[in-house]
């Protein structure tokens, strides 16, 4: 009997042990709060890429806009002019407009490359300058910016403007500087002009 009870008192108490055991959690299975692990897997969680927007733009869109760039690799336009060129093209107005929003010119620097262009093969004042870049599509405010920039000295186009009239044809002093005032060439710039080839 007594080794019997002392079985049973053994396990009671082995029993109660155990309990007391796995009650108390052991420091190896609890993770504090402020754990570096779950630290590190919230700044990984906080500092993931934001998802890219979805581009949904047609096809026509696309190509017209892949189209307007290569048109302005090799050649300066207005926006307006831009959207002219894609349009003769046979791109719908929408695409058009698109591409135009999308390409990242920079209109100030169109029209002065477009200066330079006009420059590079014929004479202008001031004005007619910026009159043939306003006809061009660009807004006033380039067109301001491009002759503003472009470098050209003024009495110096004059005079190869002076020069271009008499090579087609015949004039008189006074009637070169009118044609150049007609051109909008200041007076100053006019008779420097004439002076400058001959007269």
């Amino acid at each position: 009997m007594k080794k019997r009870f002392f079985s049973i008192s053994a396990l009671v108490i082995a029993l109660a042990l155990l309990g007391s055991c796995s009650s108390q959690p052991s420091e190896e299975s609890t993770v504090p709060t402020s754990s570096p692990i779950l630290a590190e897997e919230t700044q990984v969680i906080d500092s993931e890429p934001a998802v890219p927007p979805v581009d949904d733009a047609t096809l026509g869109e696309k190509n017209a806009l892949a189209t307007a760039n290569t048109y302005l690799s090799f050649s300066a336009f207005s926006a307006q002019g831009l959207i002219d060129q894609l349009e003769f093209e046979g791109y719908t107005t929408q695409e058009a407009q698109y591409a135009v929003a999308k390409c990242g010119a920079d209109w100030n620097e169109q029209a002065l490359k477009k200066a330079g262009s006009y420059l590079d093969y014929s004479a202008f004042s001031y004005s007619g300058l910026f009159d043939q870049l306003s006809y061009e599509g660009f807004l006033p405010e380039q067109a301001q910016y491009a002759v503003d920039n472009c470098g050209a000295d003024w009495k110096e186009q004059a005079a190869k403007k002076a020069q271009a009239y008499l090579d087609f044809s015949s004039f008189s002093r006074e009637g070169l500087i009118d044609q150049l005032l007609y051109e909008g060439f200041t007076q100053e710039q006019a008779e420097y002009g004439v002076t400058s080839v001959g007269y």
